[in-house]
């Protein structure tokens, strides 16, 4: 069983982690904003069952594999900016359409969920130092890492909705034609930048 103090340290260490501002999170509240809460839980599931399988692939060992090939980490990263430049073009394409014709970004489904987490090396990273500062090698390492990987879960859950409820609130408002063009080149501006901090940082 893991200790209370334990736990508190894994908070400590998963929601400033999980909540604060990064590619994932940007994504979220893009989501929430162009299709709403319902319209993004497809994509919001994608995106839990992905970290569920990347804690349960870094906790039991096998990831550490993945990890020490830094040739696979520039792969990701890269495919990473390729797709969320793809998500971009598809928001400015949406945009750039006249009224009636306007094209409505196709949504964001459970497989781009998967796809936004496995190619986020941000994730990746996290995942890996969770592990290896929460896992003790003297326990059994099954039920530690299920109890660690539905702890990361639950916090993820909690601190992901709001970032999908808030572009929702604050973005979901605004439908007219005009109102539409904007958020299509603010989503897809967005996606650059994001796609920048992943390429650069």
């Amino acid at each position: 069983m893991i200790s209370a103090e334990v736990w508190l340290l894994f908070v400590g260490y998963t929601v400033p982690m999980v909540f604060s501002p990064g590619p994932g999170n940007t994504v979220l509240a893009t989501a929430g904003g162009r299709f709403g809460v319902r319209g993004s839980l497809p994509f919001w599931l994608g995106f839990e069952v992905a970290n569920v399988a990347l804690c349960l692939l870094y906790g039991l060992g096998l990831g550490r594999v993945l990890h020490d090939v830094p040739a696979l980490h520039q792969v990701m990263r890269w495919g990473s900016v390729v797709y969320l430049l793809y998500l971009a073009w598809g928001f400015f394409r949406s945009s750039a359409a006249p009224g009636g014709a306007r094209e409505e970004p196709a949504r964001l489904g459970f497989v781009q969920g998967l796809l936004v987490v496995g190619l986020n090396p941000k994730i990746h990273s996290m995942i890996v130092v969770m592990f290896s500062q929460f896992l003790d090698p003297a326990r059994a390492m099954l039920a530690q890492t299920a109890q660690l990987t539905l702890a990361f879960l639950a916090v993820c859950v909690v601190c992901h909705f709001p970032w999908i409820y808030g572009g929702k609130l604050i973005l979901g408002r605004f439908n007219s034609e005009r109102a539409m063009r904007i958020q299509g080149w603010t989503f897809g501006t967005c996606m650059i930048l994001v796609a920048g901090y992943v390429a650069f940082a």
